[in-house]
């Protein structure tokens, strides 16, 4: 990084890493606290209240609740360490696998909808700002109070009544998987996840624009848009090349929350959808009773949020490596 010392550099990486590692750390422990810590059995909430004390017995040995807290602890967060972890009461399968198998529903549909999120956001909040108190410009600003305000499940409802059932263009919902094999490939995949990527994706796209266009604004207030303007460059190139990379550092932070968000937040679209992914295990596994698979999903997902956090710290340096050298001083 240009401009940027290395001995700076390396104690702001090194400081946030130790951050990341210390946010884990809390966050494992809320977890397994709140899971298996608070009164009452989580055998005796797996099995009902209708369980003989011999089937209590065994589900407690099974699940390790027969040992103390914090040897289970320790053998729980080794055991990820290790990549090494306990079978889900339902399916009777590692939970590792589980996961890793929805996630390949889960993490394309997020990647899409932060897509769609991007283009629209920065094409919108820009072309907002151009257009300050114009008739541009309130469309937008219109637009996207219309979509904070729509729920993503009332929203995905209407898309499959427009897109699916009125117009038959995409799929009400299922996947077929990515494997041709199997009926489905990439093209049938996507088509799948279209129309959950676009549920998702409205309600970020119209939060995403307006602190876009707000901090667009205020770039262009900036001594240094004067300059190349009047050097002769295009508004437009001025706008794309200097205003908007100056403006990104509000815009990255919101989108790295925005992607984090749309990770963790699947439960409800991919239930619409039925869509086999992270979202639909967590809604299964609580309705199941498999705290196991619960307890690892929702580790997975704090730290999904906490990674995020991380790489979003670290394009601060790369856009602006005064932000690093001053906050490692």
């Amino acid at each position: 990084m240009p401009g940027t010392p290395d001995p700076l550099l390396r104690w702001f990486l090194l400081r946030r890493f130790a951050t990341l590692l210390l946010t884990l750390g809390v966050a494992s422990v809320i977890v397994f606290a709140v899971l298996e810590l608070l009164p009452g059995s989580a055998a005796q909430v797996v099995l009902g209240d209708t369980a003989t004390p011999e089937a209590l017995a065994a589900l407690e040995a099974r699940m390790g609740l027969d040992r103390p807290a914090l040897q289970r602890y320790a053998d729980w967060v080794g055991g990820l360490l290790r990549g090494q972890t306990a079978l889900s009461l339902a399916y009777d399968t590692p939970t590792a696998e589980l996961i890793a198998e929805r996630l390949q529903v889960t993490l394309p549909l997020a990647l899409l909808a932060m897509a769609l999120t991007t283009a629209v956001a920065l094409a919108a909040g820009v072309y907002a700002a151009a257009r300050q108190n114009r008739l541009g410009d309130l469309a937008v600003m219109t637009l996207s109070q219309a979509g904070m305000a729509l729920p993503n499940f009332w929203l995905a409802i209407l898309l499959i009544l427009l897109f699916a059932v009125k117009l038959a263009w995409l799929p009400a919902g299922g996947f077929p998987g990515w494997s041709e094999e199997d009926g489905g490939g990439l093209g049938p995949g996507l088509q799948a996840l279209l129309l959950p990527a676009l549920a998702l994706a409205a309600v970020q796209a119209a939060i995403l624009a307006r602190v876009t266009r707000s901090a667009v604004l205020e770039v262009l207030r900036e001594d240094f848009v004067r300059t190349a303007r009047a050097k002769g460059l295009s508004r437009r190139a001025v706008l794309w090349r200097h205003v908007l990379r100056n403006a990104m550092i509000p815009v990255i932070t919101l989108m790295g929350l925005q992607f984090a968000n749309l990770i963790t937040g699947t439960i409800v679209v991919e239930n619409v959808f039925v869509l086999p992914g992270i979202g639909r295990l967590v809604f299964q596994a609580v309705a199941n009773r498999d705290l196991v698979v619960v307890r690892d999903v929702v580790l997975l997902l704090a730290a999904v949020v906490v990674a995020v956090n991380f790489l979003v710290d670290l394009l601060y340096g790369l856009i602006d490596p005064r932000l690093a050298a001053a906050e490692a001083r």
